[in-house]
């Protein structure tokens, strides 16, 4: 004779399945205001999140800082292709810090200095993020161009990831968008140095003319540039280079593989976002404008629907 099943036995099941199914709460550990931002910090489902005027700036694992982050900034670790020898990094744009926590974790070699304007961020970086001043690691507080045209220092890399966001959305400061601004960087690299810069849009379709915009303002300044597209979100990184050397997809794939054999690069994602290389100039860029301090209509190019 099969036993019967009480009421409870037959309802737990679904009653678990149903409290699965509910997002764990998030909890506020910060809010407060700065001159440019609302700024929050919240924690849910195993991440603390940064965020500017109710938009994601920031992800980290709380069980491993390491991970959590959003994909875009794994595209960071490029440059690495094209120089091997590099030790000292400057990074604008600070947020919580994804990308200063990764190389100073897997490249033991490299001095990084960053720039970042608000110094509410700074403060919240250190507090919840654990990004912090060190011997190998210098905070400025100072809008990125002003800190480039104050300071002679000669980089390996520069990183630019310095979007800011008010009550209308992301919002890229035009200044860190012209030749300019490109030639004042350039200036700043040593001769095998390299720029890797985050923008927000496709590369057809939504944004595209400020991606295409920004390529081909770079492209008056760089030998090269080269565009890496994101898999998980709507954003592209174009890795410009002060040496004149073309690489073809199937060049830079067996490059990558080197450095990774070699030890040169220890980033595990090193290969995996290799595969995102894109040389070729793509057709919808072909209207992109160059943006010059006397003209960058960039809120503009910005549309604000897909």
């Amino acid at each position: 004779m099969t036993p019967k099943r009480n009421k409870l036995t037959m309802v737990l099941p679904g009653l678990l399945a149903a409290l699965a199914a509910v997002p764990v709460a998030a909890q506020v550990v910060f809010e407060g205001y700065s001159a440019y931002h609302h700024i929050r910090v919240v924690d849910r489902g195993g991440l603390r999140v940064l965020q500017f005027n109710d938009s994601e700036e920031t992800r980290m694992s709380l069980h491993n800082p390491l991970q959590g982050h959003f994909e875009y900034t794994e595209y960071f670790h490029l440059p690495w292709l094209w120089n091997t020898n590099i030790q000292r990094v400057l990074m604008l744009g600070l947020g919580g810090g994804s990308i200063q926590r990764a190389y100073l974790h897997h490249y033991p070699q490299v001095n990084l200095e960053t720039a970042e304007l608000d110094p509410a961020v700074i403060a919240v970086a250190a507090k919840y993020f654990g990004i912090t001043e060190s011997p190998r690691h210098k905070i400025h507080s100072s809008d990125g161009r002003v800190f480039l045209r104050r300071h002679s220092t000669v980089y390996d890399v520069i990183i630019v990831d310095a979007y800011t966001t008010t009550r209308y959305g992301p919002s890229l400061p035009s200044h860190l968008t012209t030749r300019e601004f490109f030639t004042l960087a350039s200036a700043r690299l040593g001769t095998n140095g390299v720029l890797a810069y985050n923008v927000i849009g496709r590369m057809s379709g939504w944004q595209a003319g400020l991606v295409g915009s920004l390529h081909r303002t770079m492209r008056t300044v760089f030998p090269r540039v080269y565009l890496f597209p994101a898999n998980e979100s709507e954003n592209v990184v174009l890795v410009a280079t002060k040496t004149d050397l073309a690489l073809t997809y199937a060049q830079a794939q067996r490059l990558g593989t080197e450095r990774v054999r070699s030890g040169t690069v220890r980033f595990p994602n090193f290969a995996l976002r290799l595969r995102n290389f894109v040389s070729d100039t793509p057709p919808g860029f072909a209207n992109g404008l160059v943006l010059t301090d006397d003209y960058a209509p960039v809120e503009g190019l910005m549309q604000p629907t897909r």
